[in-house]
C-alpha cells in the first residue's frame, strides 16, 4: 500500500523495534543453548543463567505469538483466534465510529475545549495584523466572486421574495404607513416635497407650451378659429403656470394647509380605521402582485452579483484598503472588547455544538464505513504502523520479565528442595 511520510517513518521505527525484540529473543535462546551444553559439571550459577534464559525465551515466544496474532496468522498457520484485526475489521470500524461520536462529539466536551482555546481572541489577533487583514480581504473577494456563479438566480429570487415580499404581505400596512406618514408630517417633509413637485409641474407647462397649444388645436372644434384658441390657451396656460409657482413658493397657502389637514386625518385613519387599513392592505397586495415588481426583485440580485464580480475580478487598492481596514478593526474589537469576544465565542460554541449534534451519527457512520471499506490486510498494516512499535516493547518486556521470573522461580525451587 502507498505510505505517507509519517507512515514511512513509523514503518522504519517498527522494523527497528522488531529487530530489537527478535535480537533479544535470539540472545536468550543462545544463552539457553550454551548453558544447556555446559553439562552437569558447570558451576552452580550456570543453572540460574539457564533458568533465566529458558524463561525469557518462553516469555518472548509467547508474547511474539500474542502480538503477531493480532495482525496476522503466526508463521502463516490459520490457528483459531489469530489475525484478529483482519477478522474483526468491520466491528472495529463500527466501534471506533461509535466511540468518537459518543465520547468526542459531546456538547460538554466541545464547550470545554473551545472555552479553553479562546478562538475569538486568537482569530482577532490574527485578523488585526495588517498583512493578514490584507490577505483576508483579497481571499474574501476571490472566494466571494467564485461562489456567486454557483448560486442559482431563481433560488435567490425566491429568497428575496420570501424575506421581503412575503413578510410585507403578513405585515399590516395601515399602522406601518401611519407611523411613516406621521414622521413625515411632523417634520414638514411632505411640504418640501410638495414644493418641488409643484415647481416641476410649472416648469413642465412652460417647456411644453407649444406642444400643449398644438394639442388644443386638435381637440378644439373645427369651426373655432385658431386665434380664439390662442387667446383661450394663453389665458389658461398663464393662470395654471402662475398658480403652480405661487403654490410652490407659499407654504402657508390655503390649499397647502388643506393638504396638511388631509395628511393628518389620513394618519389617524390608517392607524385606527379598519376600513382604511383594509384598503391599504389591498393596495399593498396589488403592488406586490404587479409583474414589474417581480422583475425588479430579480434584477436586484443580478445587479448586485455583477458589481461584486467586477470588484472581485479587478479590485482597486482603495476598495481593498477599506475591506482590510474593516477586517482589522473587527479583529481588534475581538481582542480588546471582552463583551464582543464573549459573544463571538458563544456563537462559535453554539454553532459547533449544533453542527456536532446534527452530524454526530453521520461522522460515526463515515468512520465506520471508511474502515470497513479498507482491504483487510491493509487495515491490519495501518493499525500495526500506529501501535506496532509499542507492542514490540511488550515482546521485549516479555523476554526480560520472563528471565527475571525464571530466576526467581528457580531460586524458590532450590530453597524448597
Amino acid at each position: 500500500m502507498p505510505l505517507t511520510g509519517d507512515e514511512a517513518r513509523r514503518r522504519a521505527e517498527l522494523r527497528r523495534m522488531k529487530a530489537t525484540a527478535v535480537g533479544l529473543l535470539l540472545v536468550a535462546t543462545a544463552v539457553f543453548v550454551a548453558s544447556a551444553l555446559a553439562g552437569e559439571d558447570a558451576p552452580g550459577w550456570v543453572a540460574y543463567v539457564r533458568a533465566a534464559a529458558e524463561a525469557g525465551m518462553v516469555g518472548g515466544l509467547a508474547d511474539w505469538f500474542a502480538v503477531t496474532a493480532l495482525f496476522k496468522h503466526p508463521l502463516g498457520i490459520p490457528i483459531p483466534h489469530t489475525a484478529i484485526i483482519q477478522k474483526r475489521k468491520d466491528d472495529i470500524g463500527s466501534g471506533l465510529g461509535s466511540f468518537v461520536s459518543d465520547y468526542f462529539l459531546t456538547p460538554e466536551g466541545i464547550t470545554e475545549r473551545l472555552g479553553e482555546a479562546h478562538v475569538a481572541e486568537r482569530l482577532g489577533a490574527w485578523m488585526a495584523e495588517p498583512a493578514n487583514a490584507d490577505r483576508f480581504a483579497r481571499q474574501l473577494l476571490t472566494v466571494g466572486g467564485s461562489m456567486l456563479d454557483a448560486v442559482r438566480e431563481d433560488e435567490v429570487r425566491e429568497a428575496i421574495e420570501d424575506a421581503v415580499v412575503r413578510r410585507l404581505r403578513t405585515t399590516p400596512t395601515g399602522p406601518a404607513a401611519a407611523r411613516v406618514l406621521e414622521l413625515v408630517v411632523d417634520e414638514g417633509r411632505h411640504q418640501k416635497l410638495l414644493s418641488v413637485i409643484l415647481k416641476r409641474l410649472g416648469e413642465v407647462l412652460e417647456v411644453n407650451r407649444e406642444t400643449l397649444r398644438t394639442r388644443m388645436y386638435t381637440e378644439s372644434p373645427w369651426w373655432v378659429p385658431n386665434t380664439v384658441d390662442d387667446v383661450v390657451f394663453d389665458r389658461l396656460h398663464d393662470v395654471a403656470t402662475r398658480y403652480l409657482f405661487d403654490l410652490a413658493a407659499d407654504p402657508d397657502h390655503q390649499l397647502r394647509q388643506s393638504i396638511d389637514l388631509q395628511m393628518e386625518q389620513l394618519v389617524i385613519d390608517l392607524a385606527r380605521d379598519p376600513a382604511t387599513g383594509r384598503r391599504a392592505d389591498e393596495l399593498r397586495d396589488e403592488l406586490l402582485d404587479h409583474p414589474q415588481l417581480r422583475e425588479w426583485t430579480g434584477s436586484i440580485w443580478v445587479d448586485l452579483k455583477e458589481r461584486i464580480k467586477a470588484t472581485a475580478a479587478d479590485p482597486d487598492e482603495a476598495t481593498l484598503a477599506r475591506i482590510a481596514a474593516a477586517i482589522a478593526g473587527f479583529g481588534r474589537g475581538l481582542v480588546d472588547d471582552p463583551a464582543l469576544s464573549a459573544k463571538a465565542n458563544g456563537w462559535l460554541t453554539t454553532t459547533a455544538v449544533s453542527l456536532a449534534d446534527q452530524s454526530r451519527d453521520e461522522i460515526g457512520n463515515y468512520i465506520a464505513t471508511t474502515v470497513q471499506g479498507w482491504d483487510t490486510a491493509e487495515a491490519a498494516q495501518r493499525i500495526e504502523l500506529q501501535v506496532g512499535r509499542d507492542l514490540q516493547f511488550v515482546r521485549i518486556n516479555g523476554t526480560v520479565v520472563g528471565a527475571l521470573a525464571g530466576v526467581v522461580i528457580y531460586t524458590i525451587g532450590q530453597l524448597l528442595g
